[in-house]
């Protein structure tokens, strides 16, 4: 009897939780939406693709590949950070590059009078802890 007791008891606030709160507060949300062109939006390049391209200078050059994009809590644009320095691997450190300064020029990802030393010098980018 105890057990079906639980049971009842167990099944009634599984149904409370799962049909939401008793009586909502605070104020009512919107959302905002924009028609977009999906047909365009599809030629463009997804951050699963980015990661790992390759980013040339206004010479074509082959400078560095990309580690990963990053868009900030407060900025709704992207950064693009880029290991650079070392050899194989070893001695590199990030570096952050805002998205808006790469130009799409036949398919390449080229971020116009870079060079491998001039990324080197900037302040290196870090993680924030999980």
């Amino acid at each position: 009897m105890k057990l079906c007791k639980y049971l009842l008891i167990a099944a009634l606030v599984t149904m409370t939780i799962a049909s939401g709160p008793i009586c909502a507060q605070g104020t009512p949300q919107t959302i905002s939406t924009t028609r977009v062109d999906v047909v365009q939006l599809a030629t463009g390049y997804r951050a699963s693709k980015i990661n790992g391209s390759s980013v040339y200078n206004g010479n074509k050059d082959m400078i560095r590949t990309i580690d990963d994009l990053i868009v900030g809590p407060s900025d709704p644009l992207s950064h693009l950070v880029l290991s650079v320095g070392g050899f194989l691997g070893i001695g590199t450190h990030l570096v952050a590059v805002p998205f808006s300064s790469i130009q799409i020029v036949d398919k390449q990802l080229r971020l116009p009078g870079a060079t491998r030393a001039s990324l080197k010098a900037l302040p290196e980018f870090k993680y924030a802890p999980d």
